[in-house]
């Protein structure tokens, strides 16, 4: 097992910056520590996707051997191969790999994170009662195909009615701590593979392996 270091996107910049950057951290800490990992990730909370990118690249140089460096973004299109990465964040982004980045260090939202809080129904249901209309909402079917802004109008559609309105910020980041991974993974090709991910380097299994080699 090593340790896990996330460079996140998320958190926005301006005068509530920390303020956003703290919901951020909070609503990823709670998601993600519904995996049972056998060691909490260590998150950090980067502003803009290009900021989170520049700040993976300098984590991603100072690793060592026993560290695990990740870069969490939405992938902000399909994506046409999920394991294929980086050749989509060069393809998009004009990014470059850095040496020896792997396609596992790049873990994507796709096609952003109200993707995955759009198709968790059982979340919004309870976060926003009787006042959501579900059919505003896009089929859980082909979810990560669909373009991200009309995933974001959707959502914001289907709350309209509703006293905490959708809304990016805060309000996205509570929601996203209700979030269920189980009800996830059958919908999202590439949430799973942020699970499958996390768990081979902090799950269970991943201890398992290293009890092996001693």
């Amino acid at each position: 097992m090593v340790s896990v270091t996330i460079f996140i996107e998320g958190g926005a910049t301006g005068p509530d910056s920390k303020y956003l950057q703290l919901r951020c951290r909070e609503g990823f800490h709670k998601l993600i520590s519904k995996l049972s990992l056998d060691r909490s990730p260590s998150l950090k909370v980067c502003g803009s996707r290009g900021n989170a990118f520049r700040m993976f690249q300098v984590g991603h140089k100072k690793s060592q051997a026993s560290q695990f460096v990740a870069l969490l973004i939405d992938s902000e299109d399909p994506i046409s191969d999920v394991e294929k990465t980086w050749e989509h964040l060069t393809a998009r982004d004009s990014w470059e790999s850095p040496q020896d980045a792997t396609n596992e260090q790049v873990l994507l939202m796709t096609t952003c994170m109200e993707s995955w809080i759009a198709t968790d129904r059982q979340a919004l249901q309870s976060h926003y009662g009787a006042s959501l209309q579900e059919s505003a909402l896009p089929s859980q079917h082909a979810m990560e195909s669909r373009d991200r802004h009309s995933v974001q109008s959707a959502l914001a559609h289907a709350t309209r009615n509703c006293k905490n309105r959708y809304e990016k910020g805060k309000r996205s980041f509570e929601i996203l701590s209700e979030l269920s991974p189980e009800r996830l993974i059958p919908h999202l090709q590439s949430f799973a593979r942020v699970v499958r991910i996390l768990l081979s380097k902090s799950g269970p299994q991943a201890s398992a392996n290293d009890d092996s080699k001693l």
